[in-house]
């Protein structure tokens, strides 16, 4: 049988590739890597026949081409795990929806002004007050999901599931920031980065050569 392919970006930088790489790793569903260094002549010359939108991550199964982070999240989700990638619980599902599309759609300042980068280390750099109420805002759906569900777990809801896929990049970001959280999440953040699929996202990042000055060199 054919393995899926997960075509992604960079592993030190490409934040919307980590989300579904970490929920299919995590989970141990098999599959096929394909890494194609962003802003390079081989992105340009392989994407057009692997993604119809010109961007990573793209998954391929079964005939099928899967594009967007949360849409392969949900693929997955329903072709492997058995409904697992959600709770059980209709509530914490439905808080925990809730929690991913906003972050699936929105924190743009955040995103701009914080970009992925999993070899960076706090130094300093500060952002402004729009990607500061990000971050607050990242921290108050974090404390909800922990207070209201995650019982029985280190995650959002316990055991670990799409939405932490989701916000995964966001603690990569606040470990290479510097940025402050309450406790809840800074136990959080330590959770996901001591997952061995994140070890791994980080080891396979810290091999790679390629430097891109948008992501190494912020004023």
């Amino acid at each position: 049988m054919t393995l899926p392919l997960l075509v992604i970006g960079n592993k030190a930088y490409s934040s919307w590739s980590l989300r579904p790489w970490l929920l299919l790793t995590h989970v141990g569903v098999a599959f096929e890597e394909r890494r194609l260094a962003l802003d390079s002549d081989e992105f340009r010359r392989a994407i057009p026949d692997l993604s119809p939108t010109g961007k990573v991550p793209v998954l391929h199964h079964a005939g099928r081409v899967v594009w967007d982070s949360l849409a392969i999240c949900e693929y997955a989700n329903e072709t492997w795990l058995d409904g697992r990638g959600w709770p059980r619980d209709p509530d914490a599902r439905a808080l925990a929806r809730c929690a991913a599309a906003e972050m699936h759609s929105g924190f743009a300042a955040l995103r701009a002004q914080l970009p992925m980068n999993t070899r960076r280390l706090p130094d300093a750099y500060r952002w402004d007050a729009d990607a500061e109420r990000d971050l607050r805002r990242v921290e108050a759906l974090w404390r909800e999901l922990r207070v209201k569900h995650g019982r029985g777990g280190e995650f959002l809801c316990g055991e670990f599931g799409i939405v932490d896929a989701m916000f995964a990049p966001v603690a990569v970001r606040v470990l290479g920031y510097g940025a402050t959280l309450d406790d809840i999440g800074t136990r959080y953040v330590s959770a996901l980065r001591a997952l061995p699929a994140m070890q791994a996202w980080y080891a396979g990042a810290e091999a790679e050569r390629e430097r891109l000055a948008k992501y190494e060199s912020l004023a």
